[in-house]
């Protein structure tokens, strides 16, 4: 029974999309053109991008590219700041999710070795509602961008230029709010860039060890890294269309079937069984004309009003796969789902990887996180109707 509730607490989300996709199949009845609705092209993408983030966070990768990043700025501010865009900027090519997986723990470690703790609390939650907005830029920073480049028809650019008003000022606050922050005081850089060797490179000499035992064919860490690079250039060819999905898929499984089967022990299969329940949800109502016809006059016209809504009660993945299906304004959904990621905790899921990372004062990081992502919020939602009024 507790193993029950820790598993329905965990995966809620997953529990929810299962129940309202069987919920829906069984009042509407079995349908071909309800699994049609599926969007394979995305699950596989999905799972080809986590299999590959996954593989560069085992090695290492990001954290010691932030370790670099690390050593080249001077004074407190300096490294605050690297400490809150690297979610920011990775962010749009690895996730926000992987970001913050990878960026937390890190930031966690160099402000305890500062000396530097009273500043837990604010880092982590700039470095999560960077993670949030960064990834935004981008058809590849997090799941709903995804789905909604591939079912929209838009290209990079317009997809780019579409969110490039809102990252910019984005990344402007996030500047201005770690210049303000008060209590950073004076950070020794050696203290935080010299250690003897990090618990990465430690735990990646653990994992190639062990990898090895069990994948007779395991790269050494330079092969990997080449290996890893030109996997996620499949990807990207396949996000931007100009590689076919299948066949990234198939190069991308093959490959960590024959060097590191344990990484596609990693892959996030919840995430991927919310879509498909999602997926089958959506296409379920959309065979209910009159419901179909419903959600759609309320929702022209105020797609992102109803985006950001929604996403503060079930988060934006979930928001963007629902209303997806009831628009073809896909541009407004796209702008709403992602500024609807600040707010509540559960506005975008990724925020409950901070959350778990915080080990005391989860009061006051809960009302600090809710505060200033209601504030980011807010400029987002003005810059908005500005750029409407503007026409732009």
């Amino acid at each position: 029974m507790t193993s029950i509730k820790a598993f329905l607490k965990k995966e809620i989300v997953l529990v929810v999309a299962v129940l309202l996709a069987l919920l829906s199949t069984i009042f509407c009845g079995p349908s071909v053109y309800t699994y049609s609705s599926i969007d394979l092209n995305t699950l596989l993408l999905l799972f080809s991008l986590m299999c590959v983030m996954q593989a560069f966070s085992k090695i290492g990768f990001f954290e010691n590219c932030g370790k670099k990043l690390l050593a080249l700025v001077k004074g407190d501010k300096g490294l605050l700041l690297v400490l809150v865009l690297l979610p920011f900027f990775f962010g749009m090519f690895i996730t926000n999710d992987v970001a913050l997986i990878t960026f937390v723990p890190f930031a966690v470690i160099v402000l305890k070795m500062a000396g530097k703790e009273k500043l837990l609390v604010k880092v982590i939650v700039l470095q999560t509602i960077a993670a949030n907005l960064g990834s935004m830029m981008l058809p590849m920073g997090n799941p709903q961008n995804l789905y909604l480049y591939n079912i929209s028809g838009l290209t990079l650019g317009d997809f780019v230029i579409t969110m490039l008003p809102y990252t910019v000022v984005a990344l402007l606050l996030l500047v201005i709010c770690v210049l303000c922050m008060k209590g950073s005081g004076k950070i020794d850089e050696k203290s935080v860039c010299t250690d003897e060797k990090s618990s990465s490179e430690k735990d990646s000499s653990a994992i190639s060890s062990a990898a090895v035992k069990s994948n007779p064919l395991s790269l050494s860490k330079s092969s990997s890294y080449i290996a890893f690079t030109l996997l996620f250039i499949f990807c990207l060819l396949a996000v931007l269309k100009m590689f076919s999905v299948p066949k990234a898929f198939a190069v991308t499984l093959v490959f960590f079937l024959i060097f590191d089967r344990s990484i596609l022990l990693k892959v996030d299969y919840s995430l991927l069984l919310t879509f498909v329940g999602f997926f089958v949800f959506v296409g379920n109502l959309k065979r209910l004309d009159s419901f179909s016809s419903f959600l759609g006059s309320i929702l022209a016209g105020n797609e992102i009003l109803l985006s950001v809504g929604l996403s503060q009660i079930i988060s934006n993945v979930p928001a963007a796969l629902l209303l997806s299906g009831f628009t073809e304004n896909y541009k407004d959904i796209l702008i709403g789902v992602n500024i609807g990621g600040l707010g509540t905790l559960i506005a975008s899921m990724a925020s409950l990887i901070s959350w778990k990372q915080v080990e005391k004062d989860k009061g006051k990081y809960l009302l600090t996180f809710t505060l200033m992502g209601l504030m980011f919020l807010a400029v987002l939602v003005v810059l908005n109707v500005i750029l409407n009024s503007a026409g732009v």
